[in-house]
């Protein structure tokens, strides 16, 4: 799957680097809107106490666009834009995953003690989710037509 943003109705995943402050307190990294983001941040959310075993996403959205990082520890995202597909680990919380609208997301392989932070374009709202994978690809492949 490509990393760079693609022309049209298929969304975009590209891995994004977060600055990073350090003296001998530690590490400090910090986010900004429309800055390291391409969006303004409506919503904030983390999961956390994730069991190894669990399957977390599951789903694509219509508008929502979202940047996921792995506070502590590490998990596997699986991408699909309908055409290609693509896994990431994220293990290092400087570094976040973003993933644009119209783009299927499946999170597993939790470690014990992880905590994925996501940064989202727009507030909760259930009609923007596609839930089903065949209406997904049906969605995709009529905006590719």
């Amino acid at each position: 799957m490509s990393t760079t943003h693609q022309d049209g109705p298929r969304g975009s995943v590209r891995v994004i680097e977060l600055p990073v402050v350090s003296d001998t307190r530690g590490d400090l990294t910090f986010v900004e809107s429309r800055r390291h983001v391409p969006f303004d941040i409506a919503r904030v959310y983390y999961l956390y106490n994730v069991p190894v075993d669990a399957e977390r996403g599951g789903h694509a959205h219509l508008e929502l666009q979202q940047v996921l990082f792995a506070l502590s520890g590490s998990f596997r995202v699986s991408v699909d834009d309908g055409f290609e597909t693509s896994q990431h680990w994220l293990r290092d919380p400087r570094k976040g995953l973003l993933i644009d609208r119209m783009i299927w997301r499946e999170m597993d392989s939790f470690s014990q003690g992880a905590v994925c932070m996501v940064l989202a374009s727009h507030p909760y709202d259930e009609a923007d989710y596609i839930r089903e994978h065949r209406a997904f690809l049906e969605k995709v492949r009529e905006g590719a037509a």
